[in-house]
């Protein structure tokens, strides 16, 4: 029977985790964007209602980025009808835990779905990509493919996407800050340096392997000393109120590792498990709240649920 809509949720995402710039990332649980694809007897894409959304949503498909990603699977499909995108944001935009990949994802799931549900994830993946270029002005999936495999990516290559989910065999917790500063991702990647002393190439890709290693055999231990950044914490985080303290709580209070979530200002620490993790976050707030800064507090356990349909 042909469906009039479908519904999908993408969960909120870490990207990067200190030493995997652009090719690492892990999803979070409960929180995510929820978007709805229905059939339209108006040619064309247009986006739906957007009460309860935030006032700064575009609402011109091309510049929202759950547009394209729907553009791209109608082509896949050859559907040449019209189609409606309604969005319920559960992340707030410029937060850095993946807001603009999650109604990228959810979006691409929904549509597939929708028109038959033929494609596959590196296929969806490559339709998502094209709304989170609209965020960033650049390719990179380490929001994306967390949020559409779930649990920990790795993304080994762009042309095609090949993605390796990460399964640690051990529980993983993230405590999440969220200052009350927004950070948009296009002038945050404005910051990074166009190159990299030798010297900082070696110690992330060192790193960046540690923390893989450490995953794949479960190494609490490997997993903290690989979570260092030579990239984008150097420059980034000024950006941040009391950045520097609330690492230094997070370390203290037993965290493994403590690192900017993305392009921030969300800021991240991995736990072993939820009691050290509830103990990591509140020594964060309490040094975010020294700074007299507004934020919100979360913790999550690494989620290995990715996108999938609600109705």
């Amino acid at each position: 029977m042909l469906k009039s809509h479908v519904t999908a949720f993408a969960p909120a995402s870490v990207s990067n985790v200190a030493c995997g710039f652009d090719i690492m990332g892990f999803a979070l649980s409960g929180l995510g964007d929820r978007v709805t694809i229905r059939h339209d007897a108006q040619p064309g894409l247009r986006i739906g209602a957007r009460d309860g959304n935030p006032p700064s949503m575009p609402v011109d498909p091309e510049l929202n980025t759950a547009g394209p990603p729907v553009r791209e699977v109608a082509k896949w499909y050859g559907h040449r009808g019209g189609l409606v995108i309604e969005i319920n944001k559960g992340l707030p935009i410029g937060s850095g835990i993946g807001s603009s990949a999650a109604s990228a994802v959810a979006a691409a799931v929904a549509a597939d779905a929708l028109l038959g549900g033929r494609m596959s994830k590196t296929e969806l993946l490559a339709c998502a990509i094209e709304g989170e270029k609209i965020a960033s002005g650049s390719v990179h999936a380490d929001n994306l493919a967390p949020a559409l495999w779930g649990g920990f990516t790795l993304i080994r290559g762009y042309d095609p996407p090949d993605v390796i989910p990460l399964r640690c065999p051990r529980p993983l917790w993230c405590a999440l800050i969220l200052p009350d500063v927004e950070i948009r991702t296009k002038e945050s990647r404005g910051l990074l340096p166009a190159s990299l002393p030798l010297s900082d190439v070696i110690a992330q890709t060192g790193n960046a392997a540690g923390l893989v290693a450490g995953l794949m055999n479960g190494d609490y231990g490997l997993i903290g000393r690989s979570l260092q950044d030579r990239i984008a914490e150097p420059v980034r985080r000024h950006l941040i109120p009391a950045y520097g303290e609330m690492k230094a709580a997070a370390l203290v209070a037993g965290a493994l590792g403590c690192n900017i979530s993305g392009s921030g200002p969300a800021v991240f620490a991995l736990c072993a498990d939820e009691v050290i993790a509830t103990r990591v976050v509140r020594a964060m707030s309490l040094a975010l709240e020294a700074a007299q800064c507004r934020h919100q507090t979360m913790i999550s356990r690494v989620d290995g649920t990715g996108a999938h349909i609600l109705e």
